[in-house]
């Protein structure tokens, strides 16, 4: 049997396969962060392709963490009947649930949470977003850690198998990892071990509000590709050895930072005219020279974390790793659990494209995704649209 299709455990959890559906933001929420039908179905579609873990799309932890207007919340006791219902109709077809924790950070805007973006540090405007934050307080700190701990007790109240936080992608957690982004010369920052501890604090405090054994997972990032030095592999690694001596359950592998390198985040081409669609006419000329720019510097390359994998795995011993990033061929990610680069195999894209892409693999239908990397489903989140597969019918007039 290919070990593609053998159980594995993470802590105290039994997957059926190695599949993993990497969290994707859905833009399926309500305007308030509530689930809707529209997210429960396409989560059943999924399950019923028996995909071993579902993580789905990032899920603000509080009001002022929120990155997008269509994103699904867990910031308040509210949320939880519809998640709940989300996790029965992932349970119902056999599959495991694990909610994503996310804090946007800087990486927000004050259209969406109504007031100045937060970050470890005021230091620079993003320039996608073009937001100039404002510096945590001690007091912003610590109310963050408790609502990263009231959120995962929401998940545990609502049958998640687990938690799993956003470190990557440039996300709060991510912010304080980074040197990049992380000036602070106090506690939480100014060296690696003091930019770990809001990480550290975090874990601890989900500890206290979850049931014992219940997995904490985290998504990870390896390389920042940020204009100065930020995360890198090394880092990464060091990181990933303080993780372990916390007892973290699970870690994804990921790279880049959405406002200075999302296509280093989801490779392939740049859909130039899908992600202008509704910016602000003044944005738009400006937009479109900055994307034609890196046309062409971003192809996929298929398993583009695997390095940064083979870097990570051993300092690891037990504790399982995922990687996600470019993975098409069904053959390669064989070779990537049979050489121990990873346990897991994680994916987004292909799983828009091809929700019962895990079964037609079992059933020997295909042998490779059918995702082209055309990366139109980013331009339609971008454009507050519901996450589909848009090759061919994207909606530009």
């Amino acid at each position: 049997m290919s070990l593609l299709f053998t159980p594995m455990r993470i802590g105290d959890l039994q997957i059926n396969n190695r599949f993993v559906h990497s969290a994707t933001h859905e833009c399926m929420a309500g305007e308030t962060g509530l689930v809707t039908d529209r997210m429960i179905r396409r989560y059943e579609r999924l399950a019923k392709g028996e995909i071993g873990l579902i993580i789905p799309g990032y899920l603000y932890v509080h009001p002022l963490g929120r990155a997008a207007k269509y994103q699904t919340g867990i910031h308040s006791d509210e949320m939880i009947d519809g998640l709940q219902k989300l996790v029965n109709t992932v349970h119902q077809y056999g599959g495991k649930i694990v909610f994503q924790l996310v804090h946007s950070g800087r990486q927000t805007t004050k259209e969406i949470i109504g007031q100045t973006p937060m970050a470890p540090s005021k230091k620079g405007r993003d320039p996608m977003l073009l937001v100039k934050p404002r510096e945590m307080s001690e007091g912003d700190i610590q109310e963050i850690i408790e609502s990263f701990g009231s959120a995962a007790k929401r998940a545990a109240l609502a049958g998640a198998d687990g938690v799993q936080l956003h470190g990557a992608h440039g996300y709060l957690i991510n912010q304080f990892l980074s040197p990049f982004f992380n000036h602070r010369n106090d506690a939480w920052g100014g060296s690696d071990e003091n930019r770990f501890l809001f990480l550290k604090e975090v874990i601890l405090e989900i500890r206290k509000k979850i049931p014992k054994g219940m997995p904490i997972l985290i998504k990870l990032n390896t390389q920042d590709y940020t204009p100065k030095k930020g995360i890198t592999p090394d880092l990464a690694k060091e990181y990933a050895k303080r993780l372990k001596s916390l007892g973290i359950n699970g870690i994804e592998v990921s790279c880049g930072v959405l406002s200075y390198s999302v296509f280093n985040v989801m490779r392939g081409d740049v859909p130039v005219k899908e992600l202008v669609l509704n910016l602000p006419w003044w944005k738009k000329h400006l937009a479109r020279i900055m994307l034609k720019r890196m046309m062409g510097k971003f192809d996929l390359q298929e398993g583009y974390n695997i390095e940064a994998a083979k870097m990570i795995k051993p300092v690891l011993g037990e504790v399982p790793l995922f990687v996600v990033g470019g993975l098409r061929r069904v053959s390669h990610m064989e070779e990537v659990l049979e050489k121990g680069y990873a346990d897991f195999i994680s994916m987004s894209r292909p799983f828009i494209r091809q929700p019962l892409l895990v079964k037609e693999i079992k059933e020997g239908k295909t042998e490779a995704v059918s995702c082209v990397s055309c990366n139109k489903c980013l331009a339609a989140v971008a454009n507050d649209m519901p996450v589909a597969c848009y090759n061919k019918n994207f909606p530009v007039s």
